[in-house]
C-alpha cells in the first residue's frame, strides 16, 4: 500500500485502498473490517487506524531528515490515545489550551517538549503551564507578555518565550491564510519595535525564538518551502535586532492532505529536495546556525488514518435526487458537511465500507438526522444502491472531527471514537 507521501492519491473507493486494506466487500482498518468494528461499538463512529497514523509520521520524519523536529498539533485530534501514539513515535506537542496541555501530559508528553500557542491564553492557563512546566510559550500580545512576566516573577522562575509573527502577504500559502492581513494571530512582522521595547523591561522572560505560521492545508511543496524560507528570513532579522542567536525557529504547520476530487497530496520528495537550500540559509547566519527548527503538523499526521462511519436510516428519491439519510451528520463531522471554512462545498471521499467490491455506482446525496439542510455530508457521492442498514464511511476524517463540530446540536448521541491497531480495537 502507498501512504500519504505517494505521488497521487485518487478519489472515491480507490483512495480507501491506497490508505487502508480492501478485502472483498470489506474495508479493513488495522487488520479488522469496518463492519466487524461497528457491529460491536455501534454507529456513528470515528475509527482511527494507528498504523496509518504512524506511517504518516514516519514518512514526514524521513522527508525532513533531521532538518526539523516534529511537534504534533493536538487541535487536529486531541484524543489522548492518538496523542500518545505520536509521542511514542518521538513527536513533541503543540497545544493551544489548558485542556490540550492536560491531555498531552496525560498521554505521556514531557512538559519541556510542549509548545503553547494561541491568541487568547487565559490567566489561569498561563499560571498552570508556568507552574507545572512548559517548553516554550509563543506570545501573541502585549498583555500576554505582561502576564507571563508577572507570573514568572511570583515564582522567581524564568520562562522561555517565542514571538509569534504575522508574516507579510508574500509568505502566505494554503487554503486558509493565517497571516499577511489583519488577524488576531501574533505580532505583525513590520511592527515589532514596541514588542522589543516591552521585552527589554522584562527580567523573567527568555526570548529564545520565533514562531511563523502563514497558512494551513498546503498541498504545494514550493509554496510550503517558500513559507519556510520567509520564516527563516524573519528569524534572521529578529536575531540581528536582538544581537544574539536564536535557540528555536517554529515554522508552523499547514501541511495539507487531499480531500477533494482532483487534489494531490503534498509531495514530500519535493519538500525534501528543497531542504538543503534552507539548511544553507541557516548555516550561513551565525545567529541561526544552531537553532532548533520545529514544524507542527496536525491533520497531515492524523487525518488520513481516520474514517467516520454512519448507518443508513432510510433512502428516498425526491424530485430526481436520491437522498440517503444516516444516523450521523454535521454535529459529529462539521468539516465533511462543508461548514468549517469552505466557501464552495465539495464532497469528502465517501465509500460503502461493507460493499467495496461493487462497481455499479450511482450519485447520492448523503444527509444526517438534523433538521437543517446544512446537515449534508455529500452532494453527489458515487455509491452502490444503498438501503437501510448499510454503512457509509467518510474518509480523511482523522483530524478536525468531533471536537471541531457542534456535538450538542439537537442533542443527538455523541459519536464513539475507536483506535484500531494490530488486529485489535478499543473505544477511546
Amino acid at each position: 500500500m502507498s501512504g500519504p507521501e505517494s505521488a497521487k492519491l485518487p478519489h472515491g473507493p480507490d483512495i480507501a485502498g491506497s490508505i487502508f486494506t480492501v478485502d472483498g466487500p470489506d474495508l479493513v482498518l488495522g487488520g479488522v473490517s469496518v463492519r466487524s468494528i461497528v457491529a460491536e461499538v455501534g454507529t456513528p463512529a470515528f475509527l482511527y487506524d494507528g498504523a496509518v497514523m504512524r506511517r504518516s509520521y514516519r514518512a514526514l520524519a524521513g522527508a525532513l531528515g533531521g532538518f526539523a523536529d516534529i511537534h504534533y498539533s493536538v487541535k487536529a485530534n486531541p484524543a489522548r490515545q492518538v496523542i500518545a501514539l505520536f509521542v511514542s513515535e518521538g513527536a513533541g506537542i503543540e497545544i493551544a489550551s489548558i485542556g490540550e496541555y492536560r491531555a498531552a501530559l496525560g498521554a505521556g508528553a514531557l512538559p519541556e517538549r510542549i509548545l503553547f500557542a494561541g491568541p487568547g491564553k487565559r490567566r489561569n492557563e498561563l499560571q498552570e503551564v508556568i507552574a507545572t512546566g512548559i517548553g516554550e510559550i509563543h506570545v501573541e500580545s502585549h498583555e500576554e507578555i505582561e502576564r507571563i512576566e508577572a507570573f514568572a516573577a511570583s515564582l522567581a522562575w524564568r520562562v522561555k518565550i517565542s514571538l509569534r509573527i504575522n508574516p507579510m502577504a508574500e509568505a502566505q500559502a494554503g487554503a486558509m491564510r493565517m497571516g499577511g492581513k489583519p488577524t488576531a494571530f501574533g505580532f505583525c512582522e513590520e511592527d515589532l519595535e514596541p514588542v522589543f521595547t516591552q521585552l527589554s523591561q522584562c527580567h523573567q522572560l527568555d526570548l529564545v525564538g520565533v514562531h511563523i505560521y502563514g497558512g494551513t492545508q498546503i498541498l504545494d511543496a514550493a509554496a510550503l518551502l517558500n513559507q519556510w524560507r520567509h520564516g527563516i528570513r524573519i528569524a534572521g532579522d529578529i536575531a540581528t535586532r536582538l544581537g544574539r542567536p536564536l535557540d528555536s525557529i517554529d515554522l508552523g504547520g499547514g501541511l495539507g492532505i487531499p480531500y477533494y476530487a482532483g487534489e494531490t497530496p503534498l509531495d514530500l520528495a519535493a519538500v525534501k529536495a528543497g531542504l538543503p537550500e534552507l539548511s544553507s540559509l541557516l548555516k550561513s547566519d551565525p545567529n541561526l546556525s544552531r537553532a532548533r527548527i520545529v514544524v507542527e503538523p496536525g491533520r497531515f499526521l492524523a487525518g488520513p488514518g481516520g474514517i467516520y462511519v454512519a448507518e443508513v436510516n432510510s433512502v428516498k428519491a425526491v424530485r430526481g435526487t436520491s437522498f440517503v439519510v444516516t444516523d450521523g451528520g454535521m454535529h459529529h463531522h462539521l468539516a465533511a458537511s462543508g461548514n468549517l471554512g469552505q466557501i464552495i462545498k465539495r464532497d469528502f471521499p465517501i465509500v460503502a465500507p461493507a460493499r467495496m467490491d461493487e462497481t455499479d455506482l450511482h450519485p447520492m446525496t448523503i444527509v444526517g438526522p438534523l433538521c437543517t439542510p446544512l446537515d449534508t455530508l455529500a452532494r453527489s457521492a458515487q455509491l452502490p444502491g444503498l438501503k437501510a442498514g448499510d454503512l457509509v464511511a467518510v474518509l480523511q476524517s482523522g483530524a478536525y472531527g468531533p471536537t471541531a463540530s457542534p456535538g450538542n446540536f439537537l442533542s443527538h448521541p455523541a459519536a464513539v471514537e475507536v483506535l484500531v491497531e494490530g488486529g485489535k480495537f478499543a473505544v477511546i
